[in-house]
């Protein structure tokens, strides 16, 4: 897989795939206009359009690919910070961020970072089977810890603890 940079956070559009389905109703029309005649610019736009929407889809790929190139990474490394994996993988710091946020959003990475050395800390693995005294410390659906005993609800997901 060839990276470039900012390739996560910047790769992907929604409004592209718009364009892209602009691009293909102008040049499928073309072709279905029986009115008018059959018209050679229905090639060039479903071909552009095409292009962008195949692009998309490698992007949307590669997203996921780099999702999971990341978080082997911290797996493998549960204390590594986001420049250390950044070095490590050749990702830029910008997309670590998204793609962590990411990975947290869906549950997938299960952490919170230090605020003092931005090393990991509390990591928790999906597959490993989590004891009482554990849940009452962290959220179960996103492994954020518990900022106080207290606590109805998670501060970061808003899931009930």
């Amino acid at each position: 897989m060839k990276y470039e940079k900012n390739q996560y956070s910047d790769g992907f559009s929604i409004c592209t795939l718009i364009i892209a389905g602009a691009f293909l109703w102008w040049g499928i029309e073309r072709f279905i206009n029986w009115g008018r005649g059959w018209e050679w610019w229905g090639f060039v736009s479903t071909g552009i359009g095409l292009a962008i929407l195949i692009g998309q889809i490698f992007a949307l790929t590669n997203r996921s690919k780099l999702r999971n190139v990341v978080l082997t990474e911290f797996n493998e490394n549960p204390e590594a910070t986001v420049e250390e994996v950044s070095k490590s993988t050749g990702i830029t710091i910008k997309d670590i961020h998204a793609i962590v946020l990411d990975l947290k959003a869906s549950g997938q990475l299960r952490a919170k970072f230090s605020s003092q050395t931005g090393q990991m800390k509390h990591l928790l693995h999906p597959e490993k089977e989590v004891t009482s005294g554990e849940q009452a410390k962290f959220c179960a659906n996103c492994g954020t810890p518990k900022t106080k005993e207290s606590a109805q609800y998670c501060a970061y997901c808003g899931a009930k603890i």
